[in-house]
């Protein structure tokens, strides 16, 4: 019997610490329910766009890297991460050596078409093609201003237009510069990109590495300075005549320069020309150029030679 009272003594007291234990658990549970954190919509972190991703921006011909235009004008085309030089139009490149632009020589002269000369497209539609693409009249550009202290007549040669081949008009602007620098007694100098003679105009377009040469040696008979700079590439007959009749020749780093293209040799002697055959590099070292300058370093160094030329006292003062 005293078990009996002690079993119904403690079943209440189990009983009663089960109520309690789910009525705690019950609390917790509902504790936790009001507490938990609401989802919501993750947010993925990205990272800022960088200033490739939003300027208009150009890729490296030979590292393959893409520059924003903005950096590239502030290198000079000098590409930053393997300093590849690429290429600059002409009005670029003189208003880039000239400190001072006094005027352009030779807008008048437009091109003809004196053969009716068609291949795949007739000739004055590719004209029209060549000049919207580049915004200019023609393949060579002729400026006259001041480099420093010195009166300089320039000209450069635009690759985009045409493969800068020289036709009647390039011949003829050619000719008003030498002559503009011949009438001013100040020094000429050519920033040479081509790949030759215009085969649209046949032999008028030969013709003026004759009338081009002619005006060369008028600069020398009269000891004006003519300095040739060859930029990548100088073929044909751009090679065959002006770029290679200068007092003094320069070229920048891995320019291809050379009368026929390598393929052509190839072809023609049956062998393969490895690098750097037909660089500037290898032509300085058969002393076809006078010195391979860095883009960085042609402004002084055309200064500098120029000065030398033109008898200026005190250069390095100045």
């Amino acid at each position: 019997m005293a078990n009996n009272m002690t079993d119904t003594m403690t079943k209440p007291d189990s009983n009663n610490d089960s109520a309690a234990s789910l009525e705690q658990n019950n609390k917790t549970a509902g504790q936790s329910w009001f507490n938990r954190p609401i989802p919501g919509i993750k947010q993925q972190l990205t990272a800022p766009l960088t200033a490739v991703e939003t300027e208009p921006s150009t890729e490296c011909s030979s590292c393959h890297s893409m520059i924003t235009n903005t950096a590239l004008i502030f290198n000079c085309y000098v590409c930053p991460h393997c300093d590849h030089h690429l290429p600059m139009s002409a009005r670029e490149r003189l208003n880039w050596l000239l400190d001072q632009v006094d005027g352009e020589i030779g807008q008048e002269f437009t091109a003809k078409d004196p053969l009716s000369f068609v291949d795949s497209k007739p000739y004055p539609q590719r004209m029209t093609e060549a000049q919207e693409k580049t915004g200019e009249s023609e393949a060579l550009i002729v400026m006259h201003g001041k480099l420093r202290n010195l009166d300089v007549v320039t000209c450069a040669f635009d690759f985009r237009f045409m493969g800068g081949s020289m036709g009647s008009v390039v011949g003829d602007r050619f000719v008003q510069a030498a002559e503009k620098a011949l009438e001013d007694k100040v020094p000429l100098v050519c920033f040479a990109a081509s790949g030759g003679a215009r085969m649209q105009e046949g032999l008028l377009s030969l013709m003026q590495m004759a009338r081009t040469a002619a005006a060369i040696e008028r600069l020398r008979l009269a000891g004006i300075p003519y300095i040739v700079v060859l930029t990548n590439p100088v073929y044909g007959g751009v090679t065959a005549s002006l770029a290679m009749i200068g007092d003094i020749h320069l070229a920048e780093p891995k320019a291809m320069i050379g009368f026929a293209g390598k393929r052509v040799i190839e072809q023609t002697v049956r062998e393969t020309l490895e690098e750097p055959f037909q660089r500037a590099e290898f032509l300085l070292e058969h002393g076809v150029v006078d010195e391979v300058v860095h883009r960085h370093q042609l402004i002084d160094t055309i200064y500098r030679l120029l000065a030398k030329l033109c008898r200026v006292p005190n250069v390095d003062a100045q």
